[in-house]
């Protein structure tokens, strides 16, 4: 009996890792630790990349990769952790549900974004199609914390946080 290799399990403790940290931004109402957990979703599309670049060969997810690290981990959110300073928006004092209440649409939109995936997983013959489900519940989940905060600063990181979750799906 065959197992899984080590690369590919390295990648899906990173996807699953990705799902973390959406969850965790969902129940994050300080905007400095929004931030701190985007570039760590940042961080892990970075390791991701790098583990497919090297188990494909394609050179381009290397450039990728990197691009990742410099504008993912590095400077957006330096930009906005000065836009913060600057503003002065520490808190999103105003969420529009309270955190249990958020989590638990949350829960129902994972089993939901998997129901989803599913048949599309099927079709895949890839080593990561494993991954499609836990992308798209990483897009909805930060569509939810989009749509779940008042402060425009919040909001920004939701958006930020969907577009690493269709990165990750495009690069899965």
């Amino acid at each position: 009996m065959q197992g899984t290799p080590f690369d590919i399990q390295l990648l899906n403790a990173c996807a699953a890792i990705l799902l973390l940290l959406s969850f965790a931004m969902l129940a994050q109402r300080r905007v400095v630790a929004l931030v701190n957990l985007l570039a760590l979703q940042g961080a892990m599309l970075f390791i991701a990349t790098l583990l497919l670049a090297w188990r494909t060969g394609q050179n381009h997810l290397y450039v990728s990769a990197a691009l990742t690290l410099v504008l993912k981990v590095i400077a957006l959110p330096w930009l906005l952790h000065v836009l913060i300073r600057r503003l002065d928006v520490y808190w999103d004092s105003e969420p529009l549900l309270n955190v249990p209440g958020t989590m638990l649409i949350g829960l129902v939109t994972v089993v939901f974004a998997f129901g989803l995936a599913q048949p599309i997983a099927e079709l895949a013959n890839t080593a990561t199609r494993n991954s499609l489900g836990i992308a798209v519940a990483v897009i909805l989940l930060a569509f939810l914390t989009m749509i779940t905060r008042r402060k425009a600063m919040s909001q920004v990181v939701g958006f930020l946080s969907m577009e690493n979750g269709l990165f990750f799906g495009a690069m899965s």
